[in-house]
């Protein structure tokens, strides 16, 4: 669906987007990660045909970005993160124009104003003008443009951007009804949108690309674990032989101690990628007669996965 290869865009003095390539398959939902000024928009804008590339190729739906701009808008239901909307408009007259200049006439097209009003919660709105909406709303609106010509390609920025909690469950359940019959390319900075919604993720940094996988390859390979470890044990003897396992990255002290049984030490074991030293833990503490109240695995999140591969960009 989507085809990228060495996409850049240069303006004076800085690289916005630098050789970035990608493919994203029918029926995906793929995330689109990154920090502010990472190159998400601009990217998002090129593969819509907003803006010319400084150099690179990119094709959606089999068309060129760039020689076939027509019929890749045709192919797309592109949402910015501030969508331009007439805010002299009322809601639903709004969408019968985008309708009607997206090629939708008559019977046909009034019943799918209407559907995309329902999907995206707007019908309440309908009658008013956009520019007496909210944030949210308008959103919504703009969501709800997008959708109108069931385009095979949904490149949204930030689509629930100034919703309330659930008005972005509901805009996640839209997006993932729509999985297998609308590929998605999705940019938010909610990142357990992403891991509950997504098929892949791409994470960009400084406008290159970090990684390229499934959310769960990209927590359990990139990222280590953290392992919470309590024990009734003279914590000296405990970090020394803890730290020893194999699969240890280091140990680290819990982000805050008050409240905590003097008895008792807990401590954070940070892990190498990949690993799992539960049962090496376990058997030392049976060994050394030492009493075990908690062992806690916790998985890296995308949001760690994130922050180390930036981390480990900036070094380069």
């Amino acid at each position: 669906m989507i085809n990228a290869k060495d996409l850049t865009k240069r303006y004076a003095g800085r690289t916005a987007v630098e050789s970035l390539s990608f493919r994203v398959e029918p029926g995906q939902i793929v995330g689109f990660l990154g920090p502010n000024g990472a190159g998400k928009s601009t990217t998002m804008r090129m593969l819509s045909g907003y803006l010319p590339p400084t150099s690179g190729s990119a094709s959606v739906n089999g068309f060129c970005v760039f020689s076939q701009s027509l019929e890749v808008r045709r192919s797309i239901g592109y949402m910015p993160e501030m969508a331009p909307l007439y805010t002299d408009m009322r809601a639903k007259e709004y969408l019968r124009f985008r309708a009607e200049l997206k090629g939708l006439a008559g019977a046909a097209m009034r019943r799918r104003v209407d559907e995309v009003m329902e999907q995206c919660s707007v019908q309440s709105v309908r009658r008013r003008l956009i520019g007496n909406l909210s944030k949210g709303f308008r959103q919504r609106v703009a969501l709800a443009d997008a959708l109108l010509a069931s385009p095979p390609l949904l490149i949204l920025d930030e689509p629930t951007n100034g919703l309330d909690p659930v008005q972005i469950r509901q805009v996640r359940e839209l997006l993932r009804s729509l999985r297998g019959r609308q590929t998605i390319l999705l940019s938010t900075h909610i990142l357990q949108e992403v891991e509950a919604l997504c098929d892949r993720v791409l994470m960009i940094h400084q406008g290159r690309l970090l990684a390229d996988d499934t959310p769960a390859a990209l927590t359990r390979n990139l990222r280590s674990a953290q392992l919470w470890v309590e024990l009734q044990a003279d914590e000296a003897k405990a970090r020394e032989a803890l730290a020893a396992l194999p699969g240890v990255r280091r140990i680290e002290d819990p982000p805050s101690s008050e409240g905590r049984d003097p008895d008792w030490v807990r401590l954070m074991l940070r892990l190498e990628a990949g690993q799992d030293p539960r049962s090496s833990v376990s058997e030392v503490a049976m060994r050394e007669g030492w009493a075990l109240r908690e062992l806690h695995l916790q998985p890296a999140s995308l949001e760690d996965v994130f922050v180390e591969l930036a981390s480990m960009d900036r070094a380069v």
